[in-house]
């Protein structure tokens, strides 16, 4: 893997590996261990505000021996009309890897093909993968005690609901297309997948593997995950009044949680909005794992970095 930038940029032989590397991350942090970053330098280019992202990110780099180096989008020239490409450039001679968390997911892709060194999708405006890999972490945890991880995930169903046309959305459907596992999406006939995410599962082997709906409690029949995200992110404040009006009929219940299987997990990539997209008594349910996924941000990314580290070299 030369890049983190999607979901399916982890082939498929490499997702066992992967997994039991974050478990074992998880299990023996604090404990004196390799340093598969010891004299690397990473930088984290942030043009969104972030809580785990960010902390999950800088502690996961110290641990794992390196320095985080944090920029904002007013911290560098990109900020003030530099190139992607050419900003690349000149921080591939500087550091070893690149953690980006930006709005374009285009700008992500100029800046790995342009640079020398790794880059990691930190979120865009279409994907969150490090997200998902760390729900995905959580469920196989809950699911299975044994070494294959990934195999736990495989025909399970996972239902999201609200705002469908989001970058959770997006990447939830490659990712469930990956781990083999089903999803089912409810939202507003207005909110169906949009032409981007079709042509990627097309080129990915996975056109049509989703099932969209109107009805909420079709999308939770037989499912083991609900999911949820909010119905305003970054950039898209003013359409808030419209939105929650709109979302309002797919906001996750008791009773739509209810509906699906009887030992359902709930998940939420947090912050969440109680009494909008999820209610308070949802949150608080004894199978909600949202402070699970929480974690498993830290100890799944320090498995990716591991990942790409012999490739965060200088030139």
């Amino acid at each position: 893997m030369r890049h983190f930038l999607q979901e399916t940029d982890v082939a498929l032989p490499e997702l066992g590996g992967l997994f039991a590397r974050a478990r074992d991350f998880k299990r023996n942090r604090g404990q004196p261990g390799a340093a598969p970053l010891a004299g690397q330098t990473w930088a984290m280019i942030f043009s969104k505000a972030s809580t785990r992202t960010r902390v999950s990110f800088e502690v996961a780099i110290r641990e794992l021996g390196g320095n985080a180096l944090f920029l904002n989008q007013h911290d560098i020239q990109l900020g003030r009309g530099e190139s992607i490409e050419d900003t690349a450039r000149v921080m591939s001679r500087f550091v070893h890897g690149l953690i980006v968390r930006t709005f374009d997911h285009r700008d992500v892709e100029r800046l790995a093909a342009a640079g020398t060194v790794p880059v990691i999708n930190g979120l865009t405006d279409f994907l969150h993968p490090c997200q998902i890999y760390s729900d995905a972490l959580a469920l196989a945890e809950r699911w299975t005690s044994g070494p294959d991880l990934p195999a736990a995930l495989r025909g399970r169903k996972i239902a999201f609901f609200g705002d469908t046309a989001c970058n959770m959305a997006n990447s939830w459907i490659l990712g469930a297309n990956h781990f083999g596992m089903k999803i089912a999406l409810a939202g507003p006939a207005g909110f169906a997948r949009g032409a981007e995410i079709q042509a990627l599962l097309a080129r990915s082997g996975h056109a049509g593997a989703y099932q969209f709906t109107t009805d909420p409690y079709e999308a939770a029949r037989g499912a083991d995950v609900v999911y949820t995200d909010v119905w305003v992110s970054m950039g898209k404040e003013a359409e808030g009044g419209a939105r929650a009006r709109t979302l309002a009929p797919y906001a996750v219940t008791a009773k739509l949680f209810a509906a699906a299987k009887p030992d359902a997990l709930f998940m939420h990539c947090l912050p969440a909005h109680p009494g909008e997209e999820v209610a308070p008594e949802v949150l608080a349910n004894p199978r909600s794992i949202i402070f699970d996924q929480a974690e498993n941000r830290l100890h799944m990314q320090k498995a990716i970095l591991a990942l790409l580290a012999d490739a965060a070299r200088r030139p």
